[in-house]
């Protein structure tokens, strides 16, 4: 399988199959292994793949089997893997606890690649069986701009089959020697961790019914040393919004490999005679040429799906840290007009409108229009903010109910609870059981005829709680079943609603994978507005999500999840390269105050275009110790005709000056006009400055003393 590439960022990547194995195995999966534009006859290519897979092929080793067992896409503990084997399950007795497969048909499937959005490229499925375990494999690989890989077990035996994981396995070359991961907590996601890949498993484990803040399923393997535009880099990310696993296995015998698939509670999914399991999607990207290049294939591969937005992004307002649960309609009408004055496009009414919710121990489950808060239900506060020239968008959590709520009270077993134990609850919630025909029937109707009701555009769909002892029909652990049905709630009202654009939030940064983004426009990064932390967490959410679908809000003067007090302008320059919104008292502003906000909005405005449809550019950190002092990113056009970069200094550096800004990846041959865009920093602007492409690749542009918390914004223009 190959795929050519001419981007100016990559030159693209070629995987190589072995079919021959049964269950296939990848050999080859990096660089190109042609120049860019050439074609092979048949003939000239099976010699090709023929020499790569001679070229690798291990020798049996003193003390070891007499056999190598392949390092395929499911490994089999059978055929002699000493690692995770890829499937794991037994039928009763502990029978076909170990199959091994053999090769059935190969078929090739380009036409399904373009179908499902992913451009030119090539691919393949195989079918393998084991005729003594009774057991099918599907494996079905696609290359264009990402690599993805799914594998489907079917169970052929008029016996159950007890599945307890179905794992995809990537190998990686031998100098792919560190490893770049994430970790994270609420107002904290999508922090990275560089490692060494010694010998061993580095294994992480998600339990929390939702992809999570503390262990996002995605990983970056690179050779010694790689950087944002230096070094190979592979990365591999799993599709899916529940449970998973991510193993990183450096084998003794010196291979390594990386395993992504769902985690499955024991005894939580049987496959009956006939029926069938497939694995979330492994979406993996390469580069040459360091972490910008090869994120940018995740961001083609998001650009590319059904429900990426294709109109401009609309700046919005939410009211959540200016109102809370306070409703008051004349003041929210009020807040609506001076967000029209300053630029602001959307107006997104957030928790608080519905049932009893008046605080956050009652009403969810209850998804009807308050009368005590909007007697005149939500009509005169959605004409006012319409009539203002704004969309209108709504706060929800379908997924969750209050035991203080009418819908619990009138079937308690809607909860996804285990019978008999006192339920764990988080938030003064329970997950509500989204799988039984009932509820789901329940939160369907209600959500639809809100949606038809009223004219809302915009839907934050929040998810607020972990699954904890989460119980489903029979008393089998719920999470999967849970994750097929929100999906299936969501494609459904997103049928019947196909105006209405989503937002994934989850207590933040919960669920953003890109599965989720196969179905909203946008994912809320983090419920911390706090600019200093924003500028991490941003960083992280930028490996795997383009700014456009990214939430980032400017909120008040004082953070509300630190405590820290920020001005307006590190605010600004963090917020304005996201899906800008505003999530402040906007009527508190002094007359300064509202023109700095407005005169930024305006500003997102007229770069959006570039913002939300150039190549996100990163550059290594100025490091003080083992954390930065100082963080540079940007976006530039595809064209490179244009720029927009920016600077943070973070904390204090190690010297009284920050080092010059030096900026790769630049037409070398052009020259480009420097100016810095005001944001309202105290301190005069840098002198604007003529330098052409390769003057900032080489040697770049000294920026002015900055104080911490502070930064500038550079636009550059070529001429």
């Amino acid at each position: 399988m190959h795929t050519g590439m001419d981007t100016g960022m990559d030159t693209g990547m070629d995987v190589v199959v072995d079919v021959t194995t049964g269950v296939p195995t990848i050999v080859h999966w990096g660089a190109a292994l042609t120049s860019p534009g050439t074609v092979l006859s048949d003939d000239a290519e099976q010699e090709l793949l023929a020499s790569v897979v001679a070229a690798l092929r291990r020798p049996v080793t003193s003390g070891a089997l007499d056999a190598v067992a392949p390092l395929s896409l499911v490994p089999e503990h059978g055929s002699g893997h000493d690692g995770r084997p890829g499937l794991l399950g037994h039928r009763r007795q502990g029978r076909a606890w170990a199959p091994r497969f053999t090769l059935v048909e190969v078929e090739s499937i380009e036409a399904d690649l373009a179908a499902n959005g992913g451009g030119s490229g090539a691919g393949c499925r195989v079918r393998a069986v084991d005729e003594i375990a009774e057991l099918e494999l599907i494996s079905e690989i696609r290359l264009g701009d990402t690599l993805e890989i799914a594998c489907t077990v079917v169970n052929r035996s008029a016996d159950r089959y007890l599945l307890d994981g179905l794992a995809v396995c990537i190998p990686m070359p031998a100098h792919a020697t560190e490893l770049l991961t994430f970790h994270g907590r609420w107002t904290r996601e999508l922090h990275t961790e560089r490692r060494p890949w010694t010998m061993g498993t580095w294994l992480v484990e998600n339990r929390l019914g939702r992809t999570s803040h503390e262990r996002p399923p995605l990983v970056f393997a690179g050779e010694p040393g790689f950087g944002e535009w230096q070094g190979e880099v592979w990365g591999l990310h799993l599709a899916w919004s529940g449970n998973h696993t991510v193993i990183a296995d450096h084998l003794p015998d010196g291979r390594r490999c990386i395993q992504l698939g769902e985690l499955l509670h024991p005894g939580e999914l049987a496959l009956e005679p006939g029926e069938s399991y497939r694995t979330p999607t492994v979406v993996g990207v390469y580069a040459p040429n360091g972490l910008t290049a090869a994120t940018q294939r995740y961001h083609r591969h998001v650009r590319s799906l059904p429900a990426h937005p294709t109109r401009p992004r609309p700046v919005l307002l939410n009211t959540w840290e200016a109102t809370y649960f306070d409703h008051d309609l004349d003041r929210l009408r009020e807040f609506a007009t001076a967000a029209a004055a300053i630029g602001i496009e959307r107006f997104v009414l957030d928790d608080g409108w519905f049932g009893s919710r008046r605080d956050d121990r009652s009403g969810l489950g209850d998804w009807w229009v308050s009368p005590d808060v909007y007697p005149a239900g939500l009509a005169p506060l959605i004409d006012h903010v319409t009539g203002l020239g704004m969309e209108f968008g709504i706060w929800v959590e379908p997924e969750m109910v209050n035991p203080d709520s009418d819908v619990y009270r009138a079937h308690p077993e809607w909860a996804l609870t285990t019978p008999g134990y006192e339920p764990v609850l988080g938030r003064h919630q329970l997950v509500l059981d989204l799988a039984h025909p009932g509820a789901f029937d329940h939160v369907l109707g209600q959500l639809d005829r809100l949606l038809a009701d009223h004219d809302v555009a915009y839907v934050k769909w929040d998810m607020n709680r972990a699954h904890v002892q989460g119980s489903g029909a029979g008393g089998a652990a719920g999470t999967h079943a849970q994750t097929l049905a929100f999906v299936r709630l969501l494609d459904e009202l997103r049928r019947r609603h196909p105006r209405v654009e989503f937002e994934s939030c989850s207590s933040g940064g919960g669920r953003i994978d890109l599965d989720v983004l196969r179905r909203a426009e946008r994912v809320w990064t983090s419920d911390c507005n706090d600019p200093l932390e924003r500028q991490l967490i941003q960083r992280g959410a930028s490996m795997l999500v383009p700014p456009e679908v990214m939430g980032a809000h400017i909120g008040p003067t004082r953070s509300h999840t630190t405590g820290r007090v920020q001005s307006l302008a590190f605010r600004a320059l963090t917020a304005i390269f996201g899906h800008l919104g505003v999530e402040w008292n906007i009527l508190e502003l002094d007359e300064s105050e509202r023109a700095q906000l407005a005169q930024v909005i305006a500003l997102h405005r007229q770069f959006r275009p570039l913002l939300h449809g150039g190549d996100v550019v990163r550059f290594d950190p100025v490091l003080h110790g083992t954390e930065p002092s100082g963080l540079a990113h940007g976006v530039y056009a595809a064209d490179r005709s244009e720029a927009l970069v920016s600077y943070a200094q973070m904390r204090t550096g190690v010297s009284l000056v920050p080092p010059a800004l030096r900026l790769p990846g630049l037409d070398p041959d052009r020259r480009y006009a420097i100016r810095e865009l005001a944001l309202g920093a105290r301190r005069a602007p840098l002198e604007p400055i003529l330098l052409t492409g390769r003057q900032l690749a080489v040697h770049g542009i000294q920026l002015p003393v900055l104080m911490p918390e502070s930064g500038a914004l550079l636009h550059l223009s070529a001429i």
